[in-house]
């Protein structure tokens, strides 16, 4: 990209570096059960990558957003799942912590978080408050010094091996009272529900967290009790941008995959590549994927000048994430159809591609809300409802 300075082509090459040395070898076995690269933490934790937009005062590596999904797209070319899960850690708890949280909050959290010592999460998703996050039923009920909170979450990322979770509660009768709270694994009254067997990012823990009674002090709460809405929001467009990285990554390996194929395989007695109907899947391809990307790191731009007001911000990472998961999947299903037999075997990645591209089509908000909160923008919500 053509803004991209010195230090993000830095970052770069030391994220593709990490990703081919330490992703590539275990993300095939991972996949197949459902396992966790938990030794990966530690290692992007001496890398900094941990706390990427933390500043540096406080332990980060003080970047940005471009920085954010540079390395969401270097890894998610290698290993969409374990990206999946640094996304969860790195942008949904620790920048959160980071950007909201109260000093003593941030040094009894950051530390941990930013060594790889502790696994972050957040929650807000219920089983009955998806893409409707403001229709959340789990409630914390202010006592004496404490909060009780009962409710549950689910399709938490990181829920099985989190070690602390950044998570949304009603703490009132209007829609919009919503607080944060943060929360140990072993805080009384907390546990983690059942893990989820998926389709893909199977290498990213999925589960549920569950809270019967479980008593926070008030020291716990982030923020001013009920204020919450501004900051989740907020977050959310930033997860949108970060997360079409891995998108983009995925495209790209389903690219590079294909066109080696394409030259390789003969049929006819020439290679593949050379039939039209190769080339017109190849060639939508790559032009898709760098509209995509361009757009993605436009949006990323753009947040870290400051530049959009929280309308433009979400109509643009709503852009991005639409365009980007959107082609994400259809490149790697296409590359699935140029390796023929082979592309729907586990002896090539194409299909563990699609499989980890479609979750992004669902998850961070899907593609039919992204297409409402742009319609709102375009015609107003008066139309739009």
């Amino acid at each position: 990209m053509w803004f991209f300075s010195e230090e993000h082509r830095m970052l770069q090459n030391s994220v593709r570096q990490f990703s081919t040395q330490e992703l590539t070898p275990c993300i095939e076995k991972l996949d197949h059960e459902e396992g966790f690269n938990r030794e990966a933490f530690f290692k992007m934790g001496e890398l900094g990558l941990l706390g990427i937009t933390i500043p540096e005062e406080e332990g980060g590596a003080g970047l940005d957003a471009v920085s954010a999904t540079l390395v969401m797209e270097e890894m998610g070319a290698v290993d969409a799942s374990t990206t999946l899960s640094y996304l969860a850690h790195s942008i949904l708890c620790v920048n959160q912590i980071g950007k909201n949280g109260t000093s003593e909050q941030k040094k009894k959290y950051l530390p941990k978080l930013l060594s790889g010592e502790w696994i972050g999460g957040m929650g807000m998703s219920e089983p009955d408050a998806g893409s409707d996050a403001l229709a959340m039923k789990t409630k914390a009920i202010r006592q004496e010094g404490h909060y009780l909170l009962n409710g549950s979450k689910t399709w938490i990322t990181n829920g099985p091996v989190g070690d602390v979770f950044y998570c949304y509660a009603r703490t009132g009768e209007k829609k919009s009272d919503i607080s944060t709270f943060l929360i140990d694994r072993d805080m009384p009254g907390f546990s983690t529900g059942k893990k989820f067997s998926k389709m893909g990012m199977r290498a990213s823990p999925t589960g549920e967290l569950v809270f019967a009674n479980c008593r926070l002090p008030e020291t716990q709460r982030v923020g001013q009790e009920g204020k919450s809405i501004k900051m989740m929001m907020q977050n959310l467009d930033l997860e949108r941008i970060t997360i079409s990285g891995i998108s983009l990554g995925i495209a790209r390996a389903s690219i590079e995959v294909a066109t080696k194929y394409a030259k390789e395989r003969m049929a006819f007695g020439k290679p593949i590549g050379a039939f039209q109907q190769i080339q017109e899947r190849l060639t939508e391809a790559s032009a898709w994927y760098e509209a995509c990307r361009s757009l993605t790191y436009q949006a990323a731009k753009l947040w870290d000048l400051g530049l959009m007001n929280d309308k433009d911000a979400s109509m643009m990472a709503a852009k991005a994430k639409l365009q980007s998961a959107q082609m994400g999947t259809q490149v790697a299903l296409d590359a699935i159809q140029i390796l023929g037999g082979y592309g729907y075997t586990r002896e090539f990645p194409v299909e563990r591609y699609m499989r980890d591209a479609k979750l992004i089509e669902i998850g961070a908000g899907t593609n039919e809300i992204l297409r409402i909160i742009i319609a709102r923008q375009m015609l107003g919500a008066d139309v739009v409802g």
